[in-house]
């Protein structure tokens, strides 16, 4: 979900522990580089219909670059909120402004042997017209529950947005 250019590299991130407590300050490339625990947002973002934006990453993504993804969103910002940082990506990656705030729904811990980041989910309306950026996503439309689970298994997702999907499902009592 995070992705690592030069100037985002530079971005301060919170370092947080097991229990999401802050337990210092790094440089986006440098928590990546070295593993280190930051925080991230997912924002399920619906139209009118209730139907998902769904996405394709651009192939310039550094990191899972041309996955497909059913969340927006990104890194948190030291000293930013994760409701703080729910809008403002949501907003950037939809391409509009104005949008409501996205509703807080959980959080988890994301881990693998690469990858570590609380991930808070959230869920948002968006009526405006989305303008995503081109550079960030490749493809996108707004799909119904049973087109995105049809797709489930065709398409190759990214892997922590598949996962936050998998706990949102359970969530709902799916």
């Amino acid at each position: 979900m995070a992705e690592v250019t030069p100037s985002s590299a530079e971005e301060l991130l919170d370092i947080v522990d097991e229990q999401d407590q802050v337990i210092g300050r790094a440089r986006r490339g440098e928590a990546m580089a070295r593993r280190l625990r930051h925080r991230c947002v997912f924002v399920r973002a619906r139209d009118a219909d209730g139907r998902t934006f769904v996405h394709r990453r651009t192939p310039q993504k550094l990191v899972f670059p041309s996955l497909y993804d059913m969340f927006v969103g990104g890194v948190v910002g030291a000293g930013e909120s994760y409701e703080q940082a729910a809008l403002r990506e949501a907003e950037e990656e939809l391409g509009v402004s104005g949008l409501p705030q996205p509703v807080p729904l959980f959080r988890f811990l994301y881990e693998t042997p690469e990858h570590t980041w609380w991930s808070s989910v959230f869920e948002a309306r968006c009526t405006l017209p989305v303008s995503p950026q081109p550079e960030e996503v490749a493809w996108h439309a707004f799909l119904t529950e049973e087109e995105l689970e049809h797709r489930l298994p065709q398409w190759e997702w990214v892997p922590d947005g598949l996962e936050a999907y998998r706990r949102l499902q359970q969530w709902h009592g799916r």
